[in-house]
């Protein structure tokens, strides 16, 4: 099994050209035999809370069609982030869009402080995916900052914990520590995917990683930049590559 993480520098609120780059990093993924790919924390739009109504997608998006054609091509799974309007309300959330052509949804439950403005936090949509003995389960940025997160994770008898965030350089230490705990204690492995780049005027810290089921770090990349981070499961080992823009 390989396992993607994307890290990112996305054009706030250009939706279109942030699809391309994920066409792209998608096809990349797929030809270094990717079964998933993890993208960051609201990764369609950049990290958006004020324009957040505007540009928020629908559950069944036409705009996610092209991402649908190339998960089944290339049997791959996308997790990718985006406001979601679900009937009244507005919630953080990614699509995790698999190679049968159907599109589940993940909403972040744990709001950072000021995002309840613009966003409802919500335990009804939370997508458990499971690609060959893999168990996967979602987390979206300030998730991980709640230990409960982690523990339902693995009462729900998840193997692999994926996070997409959008984490400062100042916030990096703590998050890496965090999903390092959650994998020894919880004996999860732990793929994290961040920005590269700015996004709503604040700087990201990069460093996207994964943390095998011992907490061992087996791959980090750069603070900053973007480019995929790939992990391949041997047995029970894990190796990786990482391929930077």
């Amino acid at each position: 099994m390989i396992l993607a993480a994307a890290q990112t520098k996305p054009k706030r609120g250009d939706i279109d050209a942030n699809l391309l780059d994920h066409y792209r990093l998608v096809e990349l993924a797929a030809k270094n035999g990717a079964e998933l790919i993890v993208f960051p924390e609201l990764s369609i739009t950049g990290y958006e809370r004020e324009d957040a109504a505007q540009l928020a997608f629908s559950a069944n998006d036409s705009r996610l069609d092209y991402l649908k054609k190339l998960a089944t091509e290339n049997k791959i799974t996308i997790i990718a982030g985006a406001p979601i309007r679900i009937e009244s309300s507005l919630f953080l959330g990614e699509f995790c869009i698999a190679p049968n052509d159907s599109v589940s949804i993940y909403t972040k439950q744990f709001l950072h402080t000021g995002e309840e403005i613009y966003y409802q936090p919500s335990f009804d949509y939370n997508t458990i995916l499971e690609i060959e003995n893999e168990r996967i389960s979602c987390a979206i940025c300030a998730d991980i900052d709640n230990p409960k997160h982690a523990e339902n994770a693995s009462k729900n008898n998840s193997s692999t914990y994926v996070a997409s965030i959008f984490f400062s350089p100042n916030g990096i230490p703590q998050a890496h520590q965090s999903l390092q705990n959650y994998a020894s204690e919880y004996q999860m492995n732990v793929l994290m995917a961040n920005f590269g780049g700015d996004s709503y005027g604040s700087p990201s810290g990069g460093c996207s990683a994964f943390w095998n089921n011992k907490g061992e770090l087996i791959a980090q990349m750069k603070d900053s930049g973007s480019g995929l981070l790939l992990v391949e499961k041997h047995s029970s080992d894990w190796t990786s590559k990482i391929l930077n823009d």
